[in-house]
This record gives structure tokens, sequence and C-alpha cells, in this order.
């Protein structure tokens, strides 16, 4: 606006010379005004100029207008790419800042949208929605860039943000990172607002919608009450719109140059930079969000229950001959006992754990493990034989060796010549077993004294050592075995051969 103000009858004198064609300079000599007060009251009111001459510069540009309306809501269209293709077409034609200046012209004559200012209510209401765009992880050992759906949540009243990648965009994750939403702000809302993703919203018209079975459920267990915006409607839900918006400025700008080589690593920095955000003064105000949040919000919202919503799936399995259920969803194998194999069970499970039942005995539980064809073996779940055989299956050298440290020299001594006997060390496993089962039954110190007897003697075996100990030979002092000849009456002394 001009410096100095001027009367509603001069203005209504401009707007009239306008009106009749008058030029900017013609006005000023009229009114008496200078001629940069006119400029600035016709560029600011916007006149119409509907009696001013155009030239056919003006009518060729103006007939693209619509065109150019439509290709700027398409990504990384500007300005400047369509003056270019309009200047190529049309190389007389306006230079790029009359470009603007008519185009900026034409888009203020266009009727306005009208917003309405709306008044939030403290602990009313949560507005959910998913980023546009995911983040990214790299898996260290495929070297995979994974993409990870991100969830924005924001409380209007105060601005107080939640923003998480999620393992997927699957319902079962959606839900579990709203529950940690709640747990972050440290209660429930009265509503809770999301547009109409699938995970949320099973049918949706303009005068009702109807929910998934586990969007219900989930807020069941909170005690708050669903809302979906209309279809086609952001603006329903506009503080969380803005706020997917700000996590583009203040959170994906940051980590585009940053590496993450797992989710919970990525979701650790995102959390560093929405306390930021939060902490961050709100515009046109004095506090931050984190500030209006708990001073006026946190103690209106309801409390949260004991437990977290948890997610629970049914479906059916029979027991295998390998004594193992399968879990479709997941295509990984969890153990039952042996005596059930072949009886139907029902699998009841979440994100961690596993419970099989038959009827309404809980026959197995296990930790979900994703592996796809995975198995999850418990040892109490094995036949004898089978226990056996795996626990052969992890004895290695180093083992045994290790068994024998505990003992001393001698035992070491002895185990090593044990294993040595053998041309394949694995044969040699069940004696060293036996020899184990001999030193935990008498005892580090009385093993220790039988080895080093039955090396004396030459014969380094499981039988020598398991002989010494049960006829307590090893209690009596470790001597020497004399390597000389007994006297004996039979035998002929070196005089009989001369």
């Amino acid at each position: 606006m001009p410096n100095k103000p001027i009367s509603m009858t001069q203005v209504a004198l401009i707007q009239q010379l306008r009106e009749q064609g008058h030029s900017i300079r013609s006005i000023s000599r009229k009114t008496g005004l200078h001629r940069h007060t006119v400029s600035q009251y016709v560029s600011n009111e916007r006149f119409p100029e509907a009696n001013i001459p155009a030239d056919g510069r003006l009518s060729v540009l103006s007939s693209y207008f619509p065109h150019f309306d439509r290709e700027l809501s398409r990504i990384g269209v500007t300005r400047q790419l369509l003056w270019v293709e309009y200047h190529q077409s049309h190389p007389e034609g306006y230079g790029y800042s009359q470009f603007c200046e008519h185009y900026s012209r034409y888009r203020q004559s266009l009727p306005r949208e009208v917003v309405m200012h709306l008044d939030r209510v403290f602990g009313d209401r949560l507005e959910v929605d998913l980023a546009g765009k995911p983040l990214h992880y790299t898996d260290p050992f495929s070297n995979e860039v994974i993409a990870s759906p991100v969830l924005v949540c924001v409380l209007p009243a105060s601005g107080y943000t939640y923003v998480e990648a999620l393992i997927s965009a699957k319902a079962e994750d959606l839900f579990d990172g709203l529950n940690r939403c709640l747990a972050y702000f440290g209660g429930v809302p009265r509503n809770v607002v999301s547009d109409n993703m699938r995970q949320y919203v099973v049918k949706n018209s303009r005068y009702e919608y109807t929910f998934t079975e586990l969007a219900q459920q989930w807020s069941v267990h909170y005690k708050t009450n669903l809302e979906a915006t209309r279809i086609c409607h952001p603006r329903d839900k506009p503080s969380v719109e803005k706020h997917v918006h700000i996590s583009y400025l203040r959170i994906y700008a940051r980590l585009r140059d940053e590496q993450f080589s797992t989710l919970s690593s990525l979701n650790r920095r995102i959390r560093e930079l929405v306390e930021a955000h939060n902490d961050c003064l709100r515009s046109r105000g004095r506090e931050s969000r984190r500030e209006v949040f708990l001073s006026c919000e946190r103690t209106l919202l309801m409390p949260l229950p004991l437990e977290p919503f948890v997610v629970r799936h049914t479906t059916k399995a029979k027991v295998q001959t390998n004594y193992h259920v399968e879990l479709g969803e997941d295509k990984h194998f969890y153990s039952v006992h042996y005596r059930y194999i072949g009886r139907q069970t029902t699998l009841i499970y979440d994100r961690q754990i596993v419970e099989v039942f038959i009827g309404m005995e809980r026959i197995a539980v296990h930790h979900r493990d994703y592996r796809q064809w995975g198995y999850t073996t418990l040892h109490e779940h094995m036949p004898a034989a089978h226990l056996h055989y795996r626990k052969t299956l992890g004895f290695t050298r180093e083992y045994f060796e290790s068994i024998a440290f505990k003992s001393g020299p001698y035992a070491q001594e002895l185990f090593k010549r044990v294993m040595d006997a053998k041309d394949f060390v694995e044969q040699s496993y069940r004696a060293c077993l036996g020899l184990k089962r001999l030193m935990e039954q008498y005892g580090n110190e009385r093993f220790e004294n039988a080895c080093n007897r039955a090396l004396q003697s030459g014969k380094a075996n499981y039988t020598i050592v398991a002989n010494i100990l049960k006829n307590g030979m090893d209690k009596a002092a470790a001597q020497e075995i004399p390597w000389t000849i007994p006297s004996h009456e039979n035998i002929r002394g070196a005089n009989e051969y001369r």
C-alpha cells in the first residue's frame, strides 16, 4: 500500500478514471496524486482493465493460461520451464518477468478459495496420515534398499507431533505404530481422524463410513471414537496434511544424505528430529508445541489402558510327522511335543508370540520368528533319540578340550590321545562323552589322578579311566611304574648264556 493514505473519494475517482481507459499518468494529472501512488492503488485494488487495449501478444499468452494451470500441478513443472516452452513457440512474445506478471494477474482474477478458521479443542482430536513418500534403510547383509512407509500423527490444538517409519503399511504394523504414538503422547484423545486408507476404512460414502474389524477393536481397546474424512477432502484433516509437508522439510531433508542399516536406527534419528520440531516455537507464538501440549492438552487426554492393543490372529495347522506346525503367513515352523503328531491345532499369534492350542489346552508357546522356511524347535518337544542326535551335532574338538581344561593337564593329554586315536575325530565323541560323565560323577580331582595313572600305563581310553576310578586306584599316591624285570626262580640269568 502507498505510504500516504488517500480518501475513499479519491480511490473511487481513480477507479472511475481507470474504467474509462485513462492511463496512470492521465489519472495522476486529473487527481493531483503522484503517479506512483496511483500505480500502487491500481495494482493493489486490481481495477478492471477490460477497456485497456490489449496487444496481440497478451491475447496469445492468455490462451495458454488454462494449460499452465494444469501443467503446474505436475511434479517438477515450474513457471520458468513453462516460459521456456512458450518462448520457443513465440520468440516475439513476452520476456520472463512480463510472462510472470500477466500470469499472476490472471491467477488473481480467478475466484479465490474461501477457507474457514476452526477452533481446536484440547484433547479432542488426533489426526493420522501416511506420508506420500517413504524413508529408506539398507540391509547390511544383502545391500537391499528397503522402503519404509512413514506414519505422521498430530494433535491439532497444540500441534504436538509424532512421526515413525513402519515395517510396512499393513494394518497390523499401522496399529502397532498408533500404539506407540499414544504411548508417546501419554494419553488418548476423544477422536482419531484418518483418511480413507484401506487399513482403516472398509466402505465410505458421503454420509457414513464403515471401519475395518481391526480398527474397531483398536478403538474399543483405547475407548476412543474413530472418524474418517470425506472422499477426496484432505482438508478435513488439515493439521496432519500440513505436518506431512513439515516432515518433508524438517525430517526428510535432514536425512537425505544419512545412511541407516536397520529400521530401529532410522527411527531413533527420526525421534531426535521430531523432538527438535516439538521444541520449536510455534508461528506467531512465544511457546513451543511441547510447552503448549504439557500446559494445556496433556491433562485433558484420557488415560492409557494398562496394556497396549495387541493384534491377534488365528489359524489352523496339523502337527506334521516332524512334530512341527506351520504358520502359513510367515512360512515358518514351530515345534510341539511329539506325542501330538497328526492332531489338528489352533495357532493364535501376534507380532511377538505364537501359541499352539488343542481345544482349550495350550500345548506350546514360541517367540514369533519371521524367517521363511525356518524351524523353531524346543528340546523338550523332541524324542530322546532325536535329542541325543541333536546334541551330537553340536560337539567339536574344541568343546571337549574346554571340558578337559577344567580338570587339569593330565585330563587334557588323555582327551587329546583319545581324539587322536581315530581317523575321524567325530568317531571319538562317544568316548569323550563317557569321560565327561566320569568327570561329573567323581569330581575333577579324582578324574585328574585317574588320567595320570592311565597315561603312566601307556593306555589312554575310557575303559582304563573308568576301571581306575571304580577300583579307587586313583586314590593311591601316583608312582612311576617300574620297568625292571621282576626276580623269579624260573627266569635264567646272564650266567646261563656263557
